[in-house]
């Protein structure tokens, strides 16, 4: 009634009472030797388990389980022994990142707070243990009463969306170097010229006092995956219905704790219009029309600031090809494989219409 210890890398298996014990009671496989072996080499050894996963929730969440080979100590007849147990590890269904981290499955997370509670306690654990390093924990708004429970194991917000809170947790005792959430907004301008030389200009519903009466170039902000050429020549569409070519970035603006601290970056780009009938977004527009160039730059909020002025500087200089902006070009990378835009001045280039020395 033991199991003998052969070598260090074989477990023999007898008919040990022990294995009925309520004492291991998330135990599904155990080991028993006996009180003459040291045991203290073999302890948190992790066995992966070659067999189909165990669901462990009554919404059906799948966990992938490991084993881990752990030391027990009994009284047997009023002799002391000890062995090794094979210990049942219900960890979260989660894929590793390149950098070494987790990330975990949101589509296969428990819907019971308690079971949710329990597996994520186990699964950090077992991810300190096989040396990973960030957790990221996405939970979309339908489950969001686990946000306490996660904030209760050391999670952290990371950011927010319509649908879902992004969390974090670093495993290592050493300083955390996960990146932190994006630190910028991305605007933009339109500065659209046509042949008559007027420029299109907007007022807006909701603007600041100090603005009131301003005409003002449309602008808005890129949204995500949008570029910054087709993203300006969308919200110039959407604001005053006339159809543009994007040009060039005529120059940036960065300044900082500009919305809820963080940082903006404006683009002010030089537009082609392909239209010319206005029709005004009745949402954010009050009105819109085309305005002579003459009197835009006259308007006494521009003359008074010297960040709008020096805009307005640059593109007449453009205008009068005494300047040259940023035009786009889309390359290709062999650093990810992805396209990217890239904006450079193409003075050399004998298709551009831009002759500054």
């Amino acid at each position: 009634m033991e199991l003998k210890l052969v070598d260090s890398k074989s477990l023999f298996l007898s008919n040990f009472e022990l294995m009925k014990s309520s004492s291991f009671l998330d135990t599904k496989l155990r080991f028993g030797l006996t009180g003459t072996h040291k045991l203290c080499s073999c302890r948190g050894v992790v066995l992966k388990a070659s067999r189909s996963s165990a669901s462990y929730d009554a919404a059906s969440s799948v966990s992938k389980e490991n084993f881990i080979l752990d030391e027990f100590s009994c009284q047997i007849n009023g002799k002391n022994c000890s062995g090794l147990y094979l210990r049942d590890v219900r960890v979260l269904d989660a894929s590793d990142d390149e950098y070494g981290g987790i990330l975990i499955n949101p589509q296969t997370l428990p819907s019971n707070p308690n079971i949710f509670a329990s597996v994520l306690r186990e699964s950090l654990s077992h991810w300190k243990m096989k040396g990973k390093k960030g957790v990221w924990l996405k939970l979309p708004v339908e489950k969001c009463d686990l946000v306490p429970i996660a904030v209760k194991e050391g999670f952290q917000y990371h950011h927010a969306e319509r649908g879902y809170l992004m969390m974090t947790y670093w495993l290592p005792d050493d300083p955390c170097m996960l990146p932190s959430n994006a630190s910028h907004q991305v605007g933009v301008g339109g500065f659209v010229i046509n042949d008559k030389n007027e420029v299109l200009v907007v007022q807006e519903k909701h603007s600041a006092p100090a603005l009131s009466g301003l005409w003002k170039i449309p602008t808005g902000f890129i949204l995500e995956s949008e570029e910054i050429f087709t993203g300006i020549v969308r919200e110039v569409k959407e604001e005053t219905g006339i159809d543009t070519e994007f040009v060039e970035v005529m120059a940036f603006r960065h300044a900082h704790n500009v919305a809820f601290e963080k940082s903006d970056l404006f683009f002010v780009c030089l537009l082609r219009p392909l239209s010319t009938r206005i029709a005004v977004d009745d949402l954010e527009i009050q009105a819109a029309k085309w305005m002579p160039l003459v009197k835009f730059i006259e308007q006494p909020l521009i003359q008074a600031d010297s960040m709008f002025k020096k805009v307005i500087d640059i593109c007449i200089a453009r205008l009068g090809k005494r300047y040259c902006g940023l035009s786009v070009h889309q390359l290709v990378s062999t650093f990810d494989g992805k396209l990217s835009s890239l904006y450079f001045n193409t003075v050399e280039d004998s298709d551009s219409n831009c002759k500054a020395n």
